[in-house]
């Protein structure tokens, strides 16, 4: 069978899942949506941000690109953050990478062109800022994961500085920043940082241990 095939089918028996379970699911999420987490994460196959936190439909909001990247240019980005804060109301807005991003590898290896070596221009000043830190890990690997890191805390401060967040901040909303890090080894994720309306942005830190 076509694997394109097995994908509607699936969708077939998770639609009737649901409604055997509760009559009324489809209905209810036909209404609108309310969900009290933004997602910002990357687009890697292997990073499914709702399944690895047992979100349900219409509990999150969901943006995705390759290294999980942060840039007021990226009109996709920025829409995305504005009807989150400003029209749907999220209290949550996650900035998470994972180990072994292929992302990170690139901007530390190299060999990246076209399209995709213009958008990790930003992962690759992030590597600039924090070179001296990444060469000092012991192996590739440990390299990778550390970029992952720092990146996470660069990613969440600028986002702390969006007109968006600002402006949210301003006026008193309650958003709270987090930075994640996803463990494809083990399945798990973890929390790095939060950045809240009372954080000094010059004065976060980065991630105090390598999760190597």
């Amino acid at each position: 069978m076509r694997r394109y095939k097995q994908l509607l089918l699936a969708n077939k028996a998770w639609a009737a899942e649901l409604t055997d379970e509760n009559p009324d699911f489809f209905a209810r999420q036909a209404v609108g949506q309310r969900p009290e987490f933004l997602w910002i994460g990357c687009s890697d196959s292997r990073v499914s941000p709702e399944q690895m936190t047992m979100t349900q439909p219409g509990g999150m909001f969901i943006h995705r690109n390759i290294a999980n990247l942060v840039n007021d240019d990226d009109l996709n980005l920025m829409s995305v953050l504005q009807y989150a804060v400003d029209v749907l109301g999220v209290k949550h807005v996650i900035v998470c990478g994972h180990h072994g991003c292929g992302g990170i590898k690139g901007t530390l290896g190299g060999g990246t062109e076209g399209p995709v070596h213009d958008w990790l221009a930003t992962a690759r000043q992030v590597l600039s800022e924090h070179q001296d830190e990444i060469d000092a890990q012991a192996s590739e690997e440990a390299k990778v994961n550390r970029l992952v890191e720092v990146n996470v805390r660069d990613q969440i401060v600028r986002l702390a500085r969006t007109a968006t967040i600002q402006a949210a901040f301003a006026r008193g909303q309650e958003v709270l920043l987090h930075g994640w890090v996803y463990d494809i080894r083990d399945g798990l994720i973890k929390p790095m940082m939060e950045i809240d309306s009372t954080t000094v942005l010059d004065e976060v830190g980065r991630p105090d241990k390598v999760l190597v």
